[in-house]
């Protein structure tokens, strides 16, 4: 797929000063355009061969078109910070936002290639790789996200040239360095690599657009005019107009087929049973919590559940237990403007803690499919694809290292009624009853038929949702606790599980 981009493509300097000053001035005001939509952000992904001019098109770019609301980065080996977090992290949280254009340098699709080349990961590795890319560019695309990308290329006879003009000249001498001759001298594998993944990864939403790199003037016309048509073309869209949502189906009529129906809500437990199995489980979990092991993974704890069900209570007995350095508090209302401007799960990917610390949230991702769908505040369209997306999250996080727990605490609609009744009635407790909580108490049929689809598609075997009986505080509180030290109890058993593995390889490359 590079065989046009091998040519030798050539320019007038005068035709090119003259389409330049043209180019720049459409550029401009179709950013100052996006910048009063707002509707949608555009990032712009540069990739390609080394020395084909990536860094002096992004450069001229920033030039051509105003500086101040274009986010640039280079992505380089990761930090020790952004090890400690699943590896699309340190992407997520530089999105730019709607209105703003983004640039980065070496983003999701740089180490694979790298990977792959060198043989740190096998076939079935980079296709596992290849998968992810193509599922976070549909959800960015799906998001609103205007996805750019350009495959910036040289022949090997070309790179060569490239790499030793850059050498001679004092001024660009530092652009060189040994990590670009060792790229060059992997050409032929670097090109076996991408070409399939680029194949792959080009989609209807966002196709690999090949920029020809042996000449400046060509390349730079050339990433500038599509950039500018492909602007121009969403700019001047008109919004399209959300059809009505299908209603909600029915309810199996059976009652044994709806999860939350079948739960027990009604579980004994006294107050002298919890105080004895509060301490035994809050000084279990902080033990493991000081655990050496414990700084190689971290807890993310995700807590849903009917309005009044005890959510913040069963929280803070878990949080009793720990050190308050060690953990972080998320409680999830209704987007900021900031997150607004950002793809739904970018204000929970900013939240994933480094190793050795609990993150907790009180509401989460799963508005997506619960609030926003019962309110009508997504389409349809919107909340469907959000199971998988959301699992897409989930996997990215287990997979890192993270363990995932996540609870929904059920109570009766008679138990709610009671409780905001007594809430009512107490003053320091008047705070958490709100016409926001009875008007949403209507909807309980709507919101029961989101919880069992949300269960059904979310509850995954490395990420199971755990069902919680909440009508007694006190069984709740501790089965909540019990479920999120276990979890940890099994993870760190895995961490000294890798641990023996790799002494047991140690020890035998040395034996031979």
């Amino acid at each position: 797929m590079f065989e046009s981009a091998n040519l030798d493509h050539k320019l007038d300097k005068a035709v090119y000063r003259r389409e330049e000053a043209k180019l720049r001035e459409t550029l401009l005001n179709a950013q100052y355009d996006l910048k009063e939509n707002g509707r949608f952000p555009v990032l712009i992904l540069i990739a390609g061969v080394e020395g084909a001019g990536k860094g002096e098109t992004i450069n001229l770019l920033n030039e051509w078109m105003d500086p101040r609301h274009i986010y640039t980065y280079a992505f380089f080996e990761p930090s020790d910070e952004e090890r400690e977090r699943p590896a699309q992290w340190r992407f997520w949280r530089s999105l730019p936002p709607k209105g703003k254009v983004g640039v980065f340098f070496g983003a999701w699709h740089t180490m694979p290639i790298i990977q792959r080349v060198t043989g740190e990961i096998d076939e079935a590795e980079f296709a596992h790789a290849i998968s992810e890319v193509v599922r976070l560019e549909k959800m960015l695309c799906d998001e609103g996200v205007l996805l750019l990308k350009y495959w910036f290329h040289l022949s090997k006879p070309q790179q060569r040239k490239r790499l030793r003009q850059l050498e001679k000249n004092p001024d660009t001498r530092w652009r060189v360095t040994d990590r670009e001759w060792a790229y060059y001298k992997y050409y032929k594998k670097f090109v076996k690599v991408c070409e399939p993944f680029l194949r792959k990864t080009s989609t209807g939403e966002a196709p690999w657009i090949v920029v020809p790199g042996a000449n400046a003037r060509y390349r730079s016309l050339t990433f500038g005019r599509h950039l500018l048509a492909a602007m121009r073309e969403r700019l001047d869209e008109k919004p399209v107009k959300r059809l009505p949502d299908k209603n909600p189906p029915l309810l199996p009529t059976d009652e044994k087929l709806n999860v939350l129906r079948a739960l027990p809500l009604d579980q004994d437990m006294t107050k002298a049973e919890y105080e004895r199995q509060l301490e035994k489980w809050q000084g279990r979990l902080n033990v493991l919590s000081r655990d050496p092991r414990f700084k190689q993974i971290s807890v993310v704890g995700v807590f849903e559940g009917n309005d009044a069900a005890g959510k913040g209570g069963a929280l803070r007995r878990i949080t009793s237990a720990l050190d308050a350095r060690c953990y972080t508090n998320v409680p999830v209302a209704a987007p900021t403007e900031e997150e607004r401007a950002q793809p739904y799960l970018w204000r929970f990917w900013r939240h994933i803690p480094r190793h050795g610390r609990f993150t907790f949230f009180d509401r989460s991702w799963y508005g997506r499919v619960l609030v926003e769908r019962v309110e009508g505040f997504c389409s349809e369209a919107d909340w469907m694809r959000a199971y998988s997306e959301i699992n897409d999250f989930e996997g990215a996080m287990l997979r890192h290292g993270v363990v995932v727990v996540k609870f929904w605490l059920a109570i009766s609609k008679d138990e709610q009624f009671r409780r905001f009744k007594a809430r009512e009635k107490v003053a320091f407790k008047r705070f958490k009853i709100t016409a926001e909580d009875w008007r949403n108490r209507k909807k309980w049929d709507a919101y029961e038929i989101a919880v069992c689809d949300m269960v059904d598609r979310t509850s995954t075997a490395l990420a199971p949702w755990t069902l919680v009986e909440a009508n007694n505080k006190y069984h709740a509180r501790i089965k909540v606790l019990k479920t999120v030290t276990h979890a940890v109890e099994a993870a760190l058993e895995k961490v000294g599980g890798r641990a023996k593995g790799k002494k047991a390889k140690r020890a035998a490359k040395a034996a031979k």
